[in-house]
């Protein structure tokens, strides 16, 4: 063997070994998945074989901060450039040479108080009914289940160091904001984490106290804090190249809501979803729901106003395409929804029977009860969205199905034919992110049917409405 095969390839350099700590918090439940097809439910989750323990692997968290890094740096929808800041930190492979990267990311393992199990239907779009064999259910971790993270970053020496280091900072402050999901639907609120607080640990390698500390862990000179940034030591600021258009709304519930959940034994029949919120179950308005619901009504304003080929090209195009056939390739939604709790409900059992539409009478053994949440004064609903990459024509449809929310059109859950999911608008804020400027809307409901613009003009949003009224098919 030649003097360069048993050598092999040059040191990296190593200088300085930083080690990140920190505690991840599920704002909202999580499905990560192990795919195992024989369990007992559709989508269990994946679990240490040793401690049973919950597992976020250390490839799911870098992946989701590369993705993050990337999207910021250059913009939703753009793949990774040739020697770019993401591939210089997280590596990459050119040609038959792979180049490692110089960030290092270890397995979590989560402490978490049992599981949620969810049902989920697949809704054909024309019908707004269940498809045929498409029922399934999920396990989820509650909200409240901890991860206890830990990465390190390897230093070399040169001006490669400070790159790394901001560009490290930047996708950990994807953690840090919240704006970063885990496991699965996370475009429908799943996964929604966040790191409140950090410890660092730095070791110079170049001096024998340093060397001696990174192999004994030492923690003695351990720095704590909320910002990333101040503790990596990283100055300036990285221009935001996403694109992307926000809604938040508040609504009072006008009647009742019921999203329909399996209860426990002693439960009334149908009871609303609840989800794990501090230790407790509390009411909530899944991102499932809200998404099927806004891409229907979507979809019938496109449909009346634009014609069927050209409104199924801008849903599909907002979306995402479900695979039906063996020719469809499937795309992503654009349209993120989030989960939220509803504060401020009455719980009371109703008990309702079915009656036989030829005689009158009711059907022998069709008495049944319900348990909805009924709107009373401080009773809040809220509504938020996000569109990314967004197109003035695509905002301004998305004003519209607001507008029906707004007014109690759109229903939101089940039963909407006995007068459920009506919800009345208090507030909205609306933002237009870009990487030159955030222009920000936020209105109110004023007497009568006046909105009351609190921040932004009326006729900039009309703008956006314009533009889809004037959509033609394949402008995008």
């Amino acid at each position: 063997m030649s003097e360069q095969g048993i050598q092999g390839r040059a040191a990296r350099g190593i200088t300085e070994r930083i080690i990140i700590q920190g505690t991840l918090v599920l704002e909202t439940p999580a499905n990560l998945g192990n795919g195992d097809a024989e369990a007992l439910t559709d989508m269990p989750l994946l679990r240490d074989e040793v401690s049973g323990n919950p597992l976020l692997t250390g490839t799911s968290i870098a992946g989701a901060l590369r993705a993050y890094l990337r999207e910021l740096v250059h913009g939703y929808g753009v793949g990774e450039r040739p020697h770019d800041r993401v591939r210089q930190l997280f590596g990459e492979v050119r040609g038959s040479e792979s180049v490692q990267s110089w960030l290092m990311v270890e397995d979590a393992l989560g402490t978490a108080s049992g599981i949620e199990v969810r049902d989920g239907v697949t809704l054909d779009p024309a019908t707004r009914t269940a498809m045929d064999k498409k029922k399934y259910d999920y396990e989820l971790l509650p909200a409240g289940t901890t991860f206890e993270l830990s990465l390190e970053l390897l230093l070399p020496e040169g001006q490669e160091r400070e790159a790394l280091l901001q560009s490290l900072a930047l996708a950990l402050q994807g953690l840090e904001k919240g704006e970063i999901g885990l496991g699965l639907r996370k475009h429908r609120g799943l996964g929604q984490c966040r790191v409140t607080q950090w410890r660092v640990r730095r070791y110079d390698l170049r001096t024998a106290a340093g060397l001696l500390g990174w192999l004994e862990s030492d923690a003695s000179a351990e720095k704590a804090g909320a910002a990333i940034r101040d503790l990596l030591g990283v100055n300036g600021a990285m221009p935001d190249q996403r694109a992307r258009f926000t809604l938040k709304a508040d609504f009072g519930l006008a009647g009742s809501l019921l999203i329909r959940s399996s209860g426990a034994a002693d439960d009334p029949d149908m009871v609303h979803l609840q989800s794990q919120r501090g230790g407790k179950p509390v009411p909530i308005l899944s991102g499932t729901s809200l998404a099927g619901a806004v891409r229907a009504r979507a979809l019938r304003i496109a449909n009346t106003m634009l014609g069927e080929s050209a409104a199924r090209n801008l849903i599909d195009g907002m979306f995402g395409i479900t695979k039906t056939s063996s020719t469809e390739q499937p795309t992503g939604s654009r349209v993120l929804t989030r989960e939220t709790e509803v504060t401020g409900n009455l719980d009371l059992v109703q008990s309702r029977v079915k009656i036989d539409r030829f005689t009158g009478g009711a059907y022998p053994q069709a008495l049944f009860s319900e348990q909805p949440l009924w709107g009373g004064p401080e009773s809040k609903v809220t509504v938020e969205l996000e569109l990314r990459k967004p197109e003035p024509a695509e905002i301004g449809l998305l004003l519209l199905v607001l507008k029906d929310l707004w007014t109690g059109d759109l229903p939101l859950g089940g039963e909407s034919s006995v007068g459920r999911g009506r919800l009345a608008g208090r507030e909205a804020t609306l933002q237009e992110h870009t990487p030159q400027q955030t222009r920000e809307w936020i209105l109110t409901q004023g007497e009568g049917d006046a909105l009351n613009f609190i921040k932004g003009k009326p006729e900039e949003l009309e703008v956006f409405v314009a533009a889809f009224i004037a959509y033609k098919e394949g402008q995008q």
